[in-house]
């Protein structure tokens, strides 16, 4: 296991951030980690990164204890944090330059990793512009390439994604999995849901400082349940008749839309649902416009397990800048 925490805690003043945090990571894999705000997200990785002390547990990152031998776990991880973390006074080179000398690469080991990475993530044409002329993605990118400066194990990103459009965040989904096809272990935290999916082969869901579900996407969307036949009525006024024929081929209770058109029926079957639904209903003389099939979400997932759709700011202050 790259990572491993057993029975994380995490306490400030009154407020129990972390109550007995249990995650672990094998090598070269991604661990996408969700939750409301103030969860505990933050709090957990700070905790991973040496960057704070677990008030009980213990965690073991790259095989080092983190409370024991956090220079041995530093040197072997790269952390991106929620906001990137650039000088906009140097340009992309200088920032990757000035990082890479603190990692003691040398002057020169330093200049040439600096341009490796800056060609690998699509800056060289701004290298050599300061950074406050970057464009948010720019950012982004760099933050996540200085992360990458010591060619670390494991990777930390911390919600990295936030605040950015959709091609710059499909960029970085890219440049991550490159990482990952690479060997590198990965945690992330986030909250847009399609990201978890595309990038995370398991997903923890953290919600009031404790794990309350594991698994890969796939076994997460089963726990909700199976497929989900939507029709779509014509005509509201027949929607009731056509609720009762629906309920011969689903496996639970068939409900209404607020719109009084749209029915939805859990389903065993995809095609097979759909072709006994439409035949009924056509027996029966009902117009349908549209006929769907619908799977469980990670949006689906989050709200069964956490009973919101957003997170609630309950602790984000004490998360954040504690």
């Amino acid at each position: 296991m790259a990572i491993e925490a057993e029975g994380l805690r995490k306490r400030y003043g009154d407020t129990e951030v972390l109550k007995g945090v249990d995650l672990s990571v094998p090598e070269g894999t991604v661990l996408g980690v969700l939750g409301p705000n103030g969860a505990g997200k933050t709090t957990t990785v700070r905790i991973l990164a040496t960057l704070l002390p677990p008030d009980d547990g213990r965690a073991t990152v790259a095989g080092h204890d983190v409370v024991e031998q956090p220079m041995e776990v530093r040197r072997r991880i790269g952390l991106a944090g929620q906001y990137a973390a650039v000088d906009e006074r140097l340009t992309g080179r200088e920032n990757l330059t000035l990082i890479g000398r603190l990692y003691r690469l040398g002057r020169a080991g330093a200049r040439k990793r600096a341009g490796e990475l800056l060609e690998r993530f699509e800056l060289t044409h701004a290298a050599d512009r300061e950074t406050k002329t970057y464009s948010g993605g720019m950012r982004r990118r760099l933050d996540l390439a200085a992360s990458l400066l010591a060619e670390p194990a494991v990777l930390f990103l911390d919600e990295p994604t936030t605040g950015l459009d959709l091609t710059s965040r499909m960029t970085l989904w890219s440049m991550v999995r490159e990482q990952v096809d690479a060997g590198v272990t990965v945690l992330l935290t986030t909250q847009y849901l399609e990201e978890a999916d595309h990038l995370a082969d398991r997903i923890a869901v953290i919600d009031k400082g404790q794990v309350i579900a594991d698994g890969t996407p796939d076994e997460l969307k089963r726990k909700v349940g199976g497929e989900r036949l939507e029709v779509s009525l014509a005509d509201a006024s027949g929607a009731a008749e056509a609720l009762r024929m629906l309920e011969r081929v689903s496996v639970g209770p068939a409900v209404t839309a607020d719109d009084g058109r749209t029915l939805t029926v859990p389903v065993a079957s995809g095609i097979g649902a759909i072709a006994e639904a439409a035949a009924v209903l056509r027996d029966r003389g009902v117009e349908v416009t549209d006929f769907a099939m619908r799977r469980p979400s990670l949006d689906d997932v989050f709200l069964s397990l956490t009973g919101q759709a957003d997170g609630a700011e309950t602790i984000e202050k004490q998360e954040v800048t504690a």
